[in-house]
């Protein structure tokens, strides 16, 4: 070929092909791709939208859905939400819309509503257009009604197990977002848990992976009732405070363990880190309703004093209900239950929590000296008659 004939082009690139599964080979992914970028999450309060925000420095294409289009057009438009967290600006390609528009689109769904609203939000998720593939993720530290179940056991036995996640552990929302947080995201799917963290770590939160959601979610449940019932006994004395706080985490263990949990999830981020945050945090709301409880206020009144839903006053009720169910004893967690329902004077559930004395070790029994050589010698005394009798 001369150097004035020109150059052809080069052959095009063969197709991309992507190889058939085996008959009988892996499992169905039921989880977003490593490239999905959508992310919506349910319910605009201090949480939900601090966890928008996080979602969107992290690079997901995030939409935070509230409970009227009235609400979605206010926050659009003042691009802060200051009802729940003021000072926080709103990042721009944050969207923002109404619950009516579904969850089409996302490849992963937060619940950041209050536990009393999750079952209905689980039921309408499926009306909602919910995808195949897309991840549910629960950040509410409640139980669902009426039967005290973790929110995960719900979600998992209606969309499967493996596409569902929960985030937990010390993450008060307004330093979330200013200054980080340490969370824990728990799922039954390595793969989930590990996409959950790697998306907390982009937007500068510290995370850790958890393959134990029903523990992270009962941990939780027993931070938020053990920083009411703190709250509702430290004008008491500071002793009765701990004790009560140390009661209500002992008894939700010997719970949370007949369910399969494990014990690091208690004494972990998500238990023990979680209760110091709150029981620190002045304007925790859990600690707040249980001082209004000592003061007197009514449980019902309690929401509208402090301006947003309070987890403990719904959960505890329920916690109690299941471990009762379970047959776990729980005499500190079922008390709380009736102080807030206005059945207990608070003279006597601080009583109580003092006089409550935990269930003994189960003591292991040490041999007697001697006891193995005399276990051998019956053994084999028991060998040589049964070979004697073999020989007649």
């Amino acid at each position: 070929m001369s150097a004035s004939e020109p150059t052809p082009p080069p052959p095009p690139p063969p197709p991309e092909t992507t190889a058939a599964p085996k008959a009988g080979g892996a499992r169905t992914r039921s989880l977003p791709t490593p490239g999905a970028r959508r992310a919506t999450v349910i319910g605009a309060g201090s949480f939900g939208t601090a966890l928008a925000v996080l979602l969107a420095r992290a690079g997901l294409r995030t939409t935070l859905q509230t409970r009227t289009s009235e609400q979605a057009g206010r926050l659009a438009e003042e691009r802060e939400n200051r009802a729940y967290l003021p000072g926080v600006e709103l990042p721009p390609s944050l969207r923002i819309e109404p619950t009516a528009a579904g969850t089409t689109r996302a490849d992963y769904v937060f619940l950041a509503v209050p536990s009393r609203g999750l079952g209905a939000v689980i039921d309408a998720l499926a009306a909602s257009g919910l995808g195949a593939r897309a991840a549910v993720v629960s950040v509410a530290k409640g139980l669902v009604a009426p039967a005290g179940t973790p929110p995960t056991v719900v979600l998992g036995e209606r969309f499967g197990a493996r596409r569902v996640a929960c985030v937990g552990g010390p993450a008060h929302a307004q330093e979330m977002v200013h200054a980080g947080a340490a969370l824990v995201a728990a799922s039954s799917d390595e793969e989930l848990a590990r996409a959950l963290a790697q998306v907390f770590t982009r937007a500068g939160v510290v995370c850790e992976q958890s393959n134990d959601p029903v523990g992270v979610e009962l941990a939780g449940a027993a931070k938020n009732a053990a920083a009411l019932a703190a709250g509702a006994t430290e004008a008491q004395g500071l002793n009765a405070a701990g004790a009560a706080a140390g009661h209500i985490f002992a008894e939700v263990w010997r719970y949370a363990e007949g369910l399969g949990a494990r014990p690091e999830s208690m004494i972990g981020l998500a238990g023990a880190g979680d209760l110091v945050a709150t029981a620190l945090a002045r304007e925790s709301r859990n600690r707040r309703a249980g001082e209004l409880l000592a003061a007197g206020v009514p449980a019902a009144e309690i929401p509208d004093r402090i301006g947003q839903a309070v987890e403990a006053l719904e959960s505890v009720p329920l916690l109690a209900r299941a471990l009762e169910q379970a047959g776990v004893g729980a005499p500190v967690t079922g008390a709380l239950g009736r102080l807030i329902a206005g059945e207990l004077p608070l003279n006597d559930w601080v009583a109580l929590v003092r006089a409550t004395v935990p269930p003994p070790a189960r003591w292991r029994r040490r041999p007697q000296p001697g006891f193995w050589r005399r276990a051998w010698r019956k053994y084999a005394w028991r060998d040589h008659l049964a070979k004697g009798a073999t020989d007649e």
